[in-house]
């Protein structure tokens, strides 16, 4: 895989974004819950007011709740009692809570000052109490709960006189000792208060505040959810832009990936030879060009979430738990995270083995069809389509159920993990629920903790994907590195050597020996004979003599075994296949055409031909009787694999592409079978004139095609048994006289070579 994966070196910039974006949304998806704690702790339950250090305080308000500390100078030197001129940060404070056109009396409020963060949460602790004592006993129910019980023990002369004074006026006369021992009980109360409690009340303390000078709470708390609102589509809206952007990105870049992919196999298939093609069935390198590559890309547009994105979420997000939250729930995310891994990891003992066998099931998917498309005339003629149709079925059944096996498997994930999910959500809405009502926790804390939570699951589930996903591509790379690893059999030495011009068109084969790669038996034995340019060589023997082979080493489709095949003076081993293809018209046994026209097939070996060149080709090849009769002419189309033209035609055009590119040896490998003699004669003929001073191999089964060659190699079971001309042969050879006589009488061979 990880070689694979060295192939983004080419897209390296756009990764290194992606890591950047994965980063940067990372951290705005763990910055949310934060802010919806954040609306319902203090936008909600706090009323927009983050704590107990009241930005105003009315002077009145001050000097009553001065009375239930004994900081007094601590408090009084961070606020200012402000009189008829103000400061930028006084008037900034005022136009805040009062509006841009404020009217107050001097030295009736005080201002708080502009003080460091820390100095502030001193200042809180310091004044909490005092401020919650204050407007406890300021409230008309429990100021008139106070008074009776102090005016119980109060002579009776006292009681219409403290009837009449406020709670305040009453504890401000009481006598020290009497009073400290009243404000001792209001303090061992808010003590015994949680801190999560304590602090709530503290803010409602300071709403209070507020309220009694008139400041309008409601709108400091819309103001605040509105801020804090707007904050979190801001952060929301650097998200989606992020994760748009990776989705392009990463489909730019697994797309980038596949291409380069596809390149690097169809490059080394172009130059493998036909060894490795044996090995490697065509339905096979087509599947691994096609649907193992598109499972890489598939893989590579999820990887970088995975690998960046999802450690961040949940390492973060549990760093997060534990600071922002109630730690004492982290236990939660234990459970969630092993069952998940239990389900996951079932789920990948069992699906795995399927997913390597899933691969394998395609390939044999498409060799069958291929092979059944391919020989459907032969279907057809011998009334096999049944039989072809069960085939295909077991074949298409087979991956079916492993198909519907892996997709069950994964099906039946997506459900039990929503399950765990929603179960660890029920048990942090139960555990959370017990907290916030004993006053541990808040509300909007416990929502932040269930939305880190899942994202922590998420994560997990998110790595768990991705490991369902790695076996199969992995598997996939395995089978794309097979053959981008495959060293050809054939390949160009690392000095070439160049043609000898004083030999050019000399094609000698020296005691030539080859087998097929892993085979135990030798093929050819012991080949010997010299091509001479401006003679035609022909070869013939009977089906499996190695007839195909000794022509298919010409050009390096493989390489000799023993021996030594020389072309131009020099061993083809020595020189590069390029140069060596070039001065070589080779047409196959079967010819083949490509997707295109007429003239595109006939130019195959240069674009740029002139049209004389092509038509003097086509006439030569006897193609042009067909060709005129095509409503476009050269340019009528060709279906691929010149489905739509004969078979003889097929072979007129493919000898036509090979005379067009005017090399200096012709190999020609049964290449006139599908022709008629007339055709075939009127070929021969035009084709000894183009190739006066050319070399001229010919691979035959027909006797009338050889009979005027200059030599003919006899070969039987990959030896040669015979060579010389028609006349000799016929004399001299017995295996080339049954050939011929088994073809044609002694008359119509003249009679030679008789008894």
């Amino acid at each position: 895989m990880l070689k694979v994966l060295k192939n983004l070196k080419k897209s390296l910039v756009a990764v290194i974004i992606i890591v950047i974006l994965l980063c940067v949304q990372a951290s705005t998806d763990l910055a949310l819950p934060d802010y919806t704690s954040k609306i319902v702790n203090e936008g909600i339950q706090s009323g927009g007011i983050l704590n107990a250090v009241p930005d105003v305080i009315a002077k009145e308000d001050m000097d009553a709740m001065l009375i239930f500390t004994d900081k007094d100078e601590e408090i009084l030197e961070n606020y200012t009692l402000v009189g008829s001129v103000q400061n930028m940060q006084e008037e900034k404070i005022l136009k805040k809570y009062f509006g841009k056109d404020y009217d107050i009396e001097p030295n009736t409020i005080y201002v708080l000052r502009d003080i460091k963060e820390e100095k502030e949460e001193e200042l809180s602790g310091i004044i909490a109490g005092p401020l919650m004592e204050m407007t406890a006993v300021t409230k008309e129910e429990t100021a008139n709960q106070i008074k009776e019980q102090i005016l119980q023990n109060v002579p009776e002369e006292q009681k219409q006189y403290m009837q009449n004074s406020s709670i305040m006026e009453i504890i401000e006369q009481m006598p020290e000792a009497q009073r400290e021992q009243f404000l001792t009980g209001f303090t061992n109360q808010i003590e015994q208060m949680s801190d999560s409690i304590k602090e709530q009340a503290a803010i409602s303390s300071v709403k209070q505040v507020y309220q009694n000078l008139g400041i309008d709470t409601d709108k400091i708390q819309n103001d605040y959810i509105f801020n804090t609102g707007l904050q979190m589509l801001g952060i929301a809206l650097i998200t989606m832009i992020c994760a748009v952007s990776i989705m392009l990105l990463s489909s730019r870049v697994a797309a980038k990936l596949g291409k380069t992919l596809r390149e690097k196999v169809f490059k080394k298939v172009i130059h493998f030879s036909n060894a490795e093609l044996n090995e490697f069935s065509t339905a096979s390198l087509i599947t691994r060009s096609t649907n193992d590559i598109q499972q890489i890309q598939q893989l590579i547009t999820l990887l970088f979430r995975v690998v960046v994105y999802a450690p961040i979420i949940g390492i973060g997000g549990f760093i997060r738990v534990l600071n922002n939250t109630d730690s004492s729930m982290a236990w939660i995310i234990g459970i969630a995270i092993v069952a998940i891994l239990f389900i996951v990891g079932t789920l990948f003992i069992v699906a795995m083995p399927r997913f390597r066998k899933l691969q394998d099931l395609i390939d044999k998917l498409n060799e069958v069809s291929r092979e059944i498309l391919t020989g459907l005339p032969v279907i057809r003629a011998f009334n096999k389509e049944k039989k072809e149709e069960e085939r295909f079925e077991k074949a298409n059944n087979n991956l079916m159920r492993t198909n519907i096996f892996v997709n069950n498997a994964m099906s039946m994930m997506m459900p039990l993990l929503m399950f765990i999910m929603n179960a660890i959500t029920i048990l942090i809405v139960w555990v959370g629920g017990h907290n916030v009502d004993q006053g541990i926790m808040q509300v909007g804390d416990m929502m932040a903790f269930i939305q880190y939570t899942m994202q922590i699951v998420m994560a997990f589930l998110m790595i768990s994907m991705i490991s369902i996903m790695l076996p199969r591509a992995a598997v996939s790379a395995r089978r794309i590195n097979e053959v981008i690893d495959t060293v050809p059999s054939i390949k160009d030495p690392e000095e070439t050597k160049k043609f000898d011009t004083n030999k050019r068109g000399l094609v000698e084969f020296k005691n030539v020996s080859f087998r097929y790669p892993d085979a135990d038996t030798e093929i050819l034995e012991d080949i010997s004979f010299t091509a001479e340019p401006g003679k035609t060589t022909a070869i013939i023997g009977s089906t499996g003599s190695g007839k195909s082979t000794v022509v298919n080493l010409i050009p390096r489709f493989y390489d000799v075994t023993g021996g030594e095949l020389c072309i131009d003076g020099v061993n083809v081993k020595d020189v590069s296949q390029k140069d060596l293809r070039d001065i070589i018209g080779f047409v196959p046994q079967k010819g083949v055409l490509f997707s295109g026209t007429i003239e595109s097939n006939i130019k195959y070996s240069d674009e740029n031909m002139s049209d004389e060149r092509m038509i003097e080709a086509a006439e030569i090849a006897q193609a042009t009787e067909f060709i005129n009769e095509k409503e476009n002419k050269y340019k009528d189309p060709i279906a691929q694999g010149g489905g739509n033209v004969s078979g003889g035609q097929k072979q007129r055009l493919s000898i036509a592409r090979a005379i067009a590119k005017d090399p200096e040896i012709f190999v020609f490998d049964d290449s006139f079978s599908a022709l008629d003699f007339k055709t075939d004669s009127k070929l021969r003929e035009a084709l000894e004139t183009k190739t006066k001073n050319k070399t001229v191999i010919i691979v035959a089964q027909r006797i009338s095609t050889i009979l005027n060659a200059d030599q003919i190699i006899v070969l039987e079971e990959g030896k040669m048994v015979g060579i010389g001309t028609h006349e000799e042969l016929m004399e001299n050879n017995e295996t080339y006289r049954q050939i011929a006589l088994s073809q044609l009488s002694e008359e119509e061979l003249g009679k030679k070579g008789g008894n």
